[in-house]
């Protein structure tokens, strides 16, 4: 990622935690400014740039009450759904996603003989772990809640037996197409039959949109599952990529969120604002 980029996605995700601090008190234009050692009109410059609209929307967006919108306004019947993972989102971003599952024989030996490899990254919602072999990302988890290193040991015990080795560059250019929403990410999906299948669902859901946990449930023929699949979506270990943040309840209540209720909130908000650009 070019030098401007990581400027800019790391005045994003300062300006997203100052946000996310008092969301019931919106901020104005210069308090951000300010906060981000920068001149107004600059500020409104580079956070209109990556986000699409101003501060000012944007904070409307992170407003507890924005998931209770989208479920009345945006919502998705996966069986209808005319887009497929991130690359339906054209509106959005250029990225366009493969993945590929490993077969359950392979899940069963719980990663033995997979070598993996493990960086950190800067995200603009907060550090990150990453991990991914070489047929791509298997791992993605924020860690600003929890830290890296528990960060790292929740997606490494996923595959007990893998080998893990750091190196970053190994997975770059899929973590860097990501974070650009361009180019091409690999995923390298590792999980249960039935997880795959919740997973597979959650790619179904255009960025911008959202569905419930009963929706996936019937989408992959388990109507009756509402909790497993809830279990499934919270074992999603390649976060953001795989939209588990998209998956509500009912009820319009955001529901649980394995890296923290303040990321899920700004990522949904992220892509609310993006998709309206």
């Amino acid at each position: 990622m070019e030098h401007d980029d990581r400027y800019h996605f790391n005045v994003m995700r300062r300006a997203i935690d100052e946000i996310d601090a008092q969301p019931d008190t919106p901020l104005s234009l210069d308090e951000l400014a300010a906060r981000m050692n920068m001149s107004g009109p600059h500020f409104q410059r580079v956070f209109s740039r990556w986000v699409g609209v101003s501060p000012k929307r944007y904070q409307q967006y992170l407003a507890l009450g924005h998931a209770k919108a989208l479920l009345r306004d945006r919502f998705t019947t996966l069986a209808t759904a005319d887009a497929v993972g991130l690359s339906g989102g054209g509106r959005l971003h250029d990225l366009f996603l493969r993945w590929e599952a490993m077969s359950p024989g392979e899940f069963a030996r719980h990663g033995e003989g997979l070598k993996i490899a493990w960086g950190s990254f800067e995200t603009p919602f907060g550090p990150a772990i990453a991990m991914g072999t070489d047929r791509g990302l298997c791992g993605l988890g924020f860690s600003a809640e929890t830290g890296t290193e528990a960060a790292y040991d929740d997606l490494a015990a996923r595959w007990p037996k893998a080998e893990f080795v750091q190196d970053p560059g190994a997975m770059a250019h899929w973590v860097d197409a990501a974070l650009a929403m361009q180019g091409e990410a690999r995923l390298h999906l590792i999980g249960a039959p039935f997880q795959i299948k919740v997973w597979e669902a959650l790619l179904n859901i255009p960025s911008g949109q959202v569905t419930t946990y009963s929706e996936i449930a019937g989408a992959i023929g388990h109507p009756r599952a509402v909790r497993a699949v809830g279990t499934a979506v919270g074992r999603n270990p390649v976060s953001w990529l795989i939209p588990c943040h998209r998956a509500l309840r009912k009820s319009g209540g955001l529901g649980g969120y394995h890296w923290g209720l303040p990321v899920k909130r700004a990522l949904l908000a992220w892509e609310s604002a993006r998709a309206e650009a």
